[in-house]
């Protein structure tokens, strides 16, 4: 039974963040076919486990008590009680200040923060070297890099963020002056108040490889408050952070305008 009850409960709950909408908020859709298939996957064994329940068992002695009953439909219900009731978050920069000022990742330091929180979570540049071998990754950015190092201008789009974030970081001298155009939402520096990160939260395969991804700007008109999404252009510089300890690539910001946030305020990485 219980085998049969926590495969038409991953069957529910799968159901039910396709038809929400919701599964953008846990994995890359460009996998979502995966999901696709391990629900249609799971309903089938829950029928074969049903079958086989249905065949083994003592009617009289199980079947038919009041108990039984009631905890097979409270064992169902707790997936579907879990995504209706626990609503996803979208994160933001409350959750950039809750992991803390320090992008250990980033900064190379602290590393020990992610092994007690259990977390890969990444932050300022994607890495998606874990995925492949030292020379394919090298193989791999070299061939990302050819499409952008001759533009002067590069609008960054949903499809392109964590691809062209993750090259920045990567290779800063490539683009040194050339004008960049994106959209994020701020995140003040606490410790220079001339300085502010936009950022967007991505997804490289699930929730669990997520991080909070962006430029360091400077020269801002105007200071926002954090969480106000922007569409910036400026031209790509490098500079020294203090707090950091390294050099980041920053956004000399040339303009900036506030927009509505979007309907899925994340970014994907596509391979």
């Amino acid at each position: 039974m219980i085998r049969f009850l926590i495969l038409a409960g991953y069957f529910e709950m799968t159901m039910y963040l396709y038809v929400s909408g919701k599964l953008n908020q846990y994995i890359n859709l460009h996998y979502s076919y995966l999901a696709f298939l391990s629900m249609i996957l799971a309903f089938i064994l829950s029928l074969v486990q049903l079958y086989i329940w249905m065949k083994n068992m003592n009617v009289h002695s199980h079947l038919k008590t009041p108990l039984a009953k009631t905890m097979s439909f409270f064992l169902l219900g707790i997936p579907l009680f879990i995504t209706w009731f626990f609503p996803t978050v979208t994160l933001n920069s409350q959750t950039v200040e809750a992991k803390g000022y320090h992008f250990p990742v980033a900064a190379g330091t602290d590393l020990s923060v992610q092994d007690q929180e259990g977390t890969a979570t990444q932050y300022l540049k994607p890495d998606t070297s874990s995925y492949f071998t030292k020379s394919a990754y090298a193989e791999e950015m070299e061939t990302e890099l050819a499409r952008y190092k001759d533009l002067d201008k590069i609008t960054v789009t949903d499809d392109n963020y964590m691809e062209v974030m993750e090259l920045v970081y990567n290779f800063p001298d490539a683009f040194l002056d050339k004008t960049f155009t994106f959209t994020g939402f701020v995140y003040n520096d606490p410790d220079n108040k001339d300085q502010q990160f936009i950022f967007r939260f991505g997804i490289i395969h699930c929730i669990a490889d997520s991080g909070v991804y962006g430029l360091l700007t400077t020269g801002a008109k105007q200071v926002l408050t954090n969480n106000t999404w922007v569409s910036v252009t400026g031209r790509i510089q490098v500079s020294y952070h203090q707090s950091l300890k390294q050099t980041l690539p920053t956004l000399q910001i040339d303009s900036i305008r506030t927009i509505e946030e979007p309907k899925n305020p994340y970014v994907y990485r596509v391979f």
